[in-house]
């Protein structure tokens, strides 16, 4: 047997955004992946991006334990990079993020949306 919960409690707090709701498909865009996409895009019509994937590669971080950049992208300079897009960071993800970068020759990049008051765009933060 369980903890005896309320569920008027726990969907409070899901409907206020502290709980995941679930997880989606592996391979389907949240919102916030969904417009970051749109900037790689246009990147890649600028001639910036050579080529992109979401959820293209999977890293092994330690023996069952794993990390999938939301968008493995590669620049016109044959650059790789591994980026992340987050609304708001877990503990876990910024671990992940922190030992990936350590052990693979990728420039990892963590993209945050911008508030549209505070003029819209990404938040970068870069893992070398």
């Amino acid at each position: 047997m369980g903890f005896p919960i309320s569920r008027n409690k726990v969907q409070g707090k899901a409907a206020r955004g502290r709980l995941a709701l679930g997880r989606l498909k592996t391979g389907e865009r949240n919102k916030t992946e969904a417009e970051y996409e749109k900037t790689l895009e246009s990147r890649r019509t600028a001639g910036n991006v050579l080529w992109y994937r979401f959820e293209g590669v999977k890293l092994r971080l330690a023996d069952n334990t794993f990390y999938t950049p939301d968008f493995a992208v590669m620049l016109t300079s044959g650059v790789m990079e591994m980026h992340e897009v987050k609304g708001f960071w877990q503990d876990d993800a910024r671990v992940k993020i922190k030992v990936a970068a350590e052990l693979y020759p990728f420039r990892f990049i963590a993209a945050m949306p911008r508030k549209k008051k505070d003029g819209g765009g990404w938040n970068i933060e870069v893992f070398e």
